[in-house]
């Protein structure tokens, strides 16, 4: 009797290890194979980065194999020096930044590699009041306009440089106050975050006039996802595993807004920064505007098209950013990271 209560208690040690095997050879990913990895983004917690802190909440970086820390960014975090310094793998920015920062106009170059383009549409506007004088963007000539520095301005300069005219420009803060305290006549904004900001002071839709700068030839797609040239030599198959998992997280962020909402709120409350739920949700669907595709033939989220990169490349070259623009095929290299994997848990 003692004999088959050994027997059965090592048939059912057996089962469990065999499960426990089964289970570890299911998830292969396990805490100890987990690559670690630091993405750092362009601004504090919000919904423009929904997809990034959805894929993290809900695993999707893990089942790809890597440990993703995600760094907030702010006023003082620059996402390219975070690279230059090792502090981070990975990071989001502007198309125009990452071409400045490869050809090195106001430092040395930074290699970095184009890996995803999310922003597919540029989301930057000028904001007028729909009572002044200025119809047109041409009215702007001799206007106070609200410019923001760096990568912001280059736009709205290549547009006044095409139309011929010189309106004075005036240095623009983190807020609108000064646009609506009339002390500029036009003001930069966001389509995902200023605009709405300006109808929750309690503005409406028709007291305000916009020009968007991707209606007038200019449209200069945003986020991406970059890395230095050296991390994709020494380790393509982790930059894949990053960036089929931040596309998932977008896809998973635009298919349940009220639980991407849930996230990027609990990760702004731990940082501290003013919560609004509504304002969230706006910038949310407007993401969702700027980054799918809206009809037949547009281009696909995580792709950057030759024509997009030209356009910008050439507005930065024409406006003496940049002396020459490196080649295409050496800035995007989404080319060469491995083909995604089709196992569960890792493809979209």
């Amino acid at each position: 009797m003692r004999n088959i209560k050994a027997k059965h208690g090592f048939c059912i040690r057996l089962l469990l290890g065999l499960a426990t095997f089964c289970a570890c050879a299911a998830q292969p990913c396990l805490a100890a194979e987990l690559k670690h990895a630091a993405l750092v983004l362009q601004w504090q917690p919000q919904a423009q980065f929904a997809g990034f802190y959805v894929a993290q909440a809900k695993g999707f970086y893990r089942q790809a194999g890597v440990d993703m820390t995600l760094i907030p960014g702010g006023q003082d975090v620059v996402p390219s020096r975070l690279l230059a310094d090792g502090r981070a793998q990975f990071a989001t920015m502007f198309l125009a930044t990452g071409i400045e920062r490869r050809a090195g106009s106001q430092a040395k170059p930074l290699p970095v590699a184009h890996l995803a383009q999310l922003v597919q549409r540029s989301a930057l506007m000028l904001v007028v009041r729909a009572d002044s004088a200025i119809k047109t963007p041409r009215d702007l000539d001799g206007k106070r306009v609200g410019l923001w520095d760096n990568e912001f301005g280059l736009q709205p300069r290549a547009l006044f440089q095409r139309l011929g005219i010189h309106p004075r420009i005036i240095p623009q803060s983190s807020t609108l106050t000064l646009f609506l305290l009339g002390g500029v006549d036009a003001a930069s904004a966001m389509w995902y975050n200023e605009y709405h900001t300006l109808l929750a002071s309690g503005l409406n839709p028709g007291d305000l006039r916009v020009f968007f700068y991707r209606d007038m030839d200019l449209n200069f797609p945003e986020d991406g996802i970059y890395t230095l040239d050296k991390t994709l030599a020494q380790d393509p198959s982790l930059c894949r595993a990053v960036v089929d998992a931040s596309l998932r997280g977008w896809e998973y962020a635009f298919a349940h807004p009220d639980e991407a909402l849930d996230i990027v709120l609990g990760q702004m409350r731990a940082a501290h920064v003013p919560v609004s739920r509504a304002h969230q949700r706006f910038m949310l669907e407007r993401m969702r505007d700027v980054m799918l595709p809206q009809k037949p033939g547009d281009t696909a989220l995580g792709t950057l098209t030759r024509a997009d990169y030209e356009r910008v490349a050439n507005a930065l070259a024409g406006q003496g950013l940049i002396k020459s623009a490196p080649p295409f095929e050496r800035f995007s290299r989404g080319g060469d990271m491995p083909p995604s994997p089709t196992t569960s848990g890792v493809a979209r």
